[in-house]
């Protein structure tokens, strides 16, 4: 205990306990945004224009509704060249569950993540 209180100890013990008592508790974390999502997780295969050379997958400029397989230029695996769907949630779910021989080896089972990766893209739309 500091000389401040030394003739007062029990005051001095009081006032510990008064501060440790009086943590604030932190606010909540602020879950990441999309863009910071895209960057993270997505940015690695894929850019978002078409101004930059593909990377391992096409660009995601626009894949909103956009059906599935069909970036001009890319080589997509043979499965995925014929797909016949629109990218949509459940591909960021689970691409192999889609098409089977899907080199995208991504996954994101947390729905909240996917929203908002999506709504990042929607943007961009």
């Amino acid at each position: 205990m500091c000389d401040l209180f030394a003739h007062q100890p029990q005051r001095g013990a009081l006032l510990v306990a008064q501060i440790a008592g009086a943590q604030m508790p932190l606010p909540a974390a602020k879950p990441p945004d999309g863009a910071t999502l895209f960057k993270e997780q997505c940015a690695t295969c894929h850019t978002t224009n078409l101004s930059d050379a593909a990377r391992q997958g096409p660009s995601l400029f626009r894949i909103v509704g956009r059906q599935a397989g069909k970036v001009d230029g890319f080589h997509y695996s043979a499965g995925f060249a014929k797909a016949e769907f629109v990218w949509d949630d459940a591909w960021l779910a689970n691409p192999q569950a889609i098409i089977p021989d899907a080199i995208m080896a991504y996954r994101q089972p947390n729905a909240e993540t996917r929203a908002a990766i999506i709504a990042y893209l929607k943007e961009l739309n």
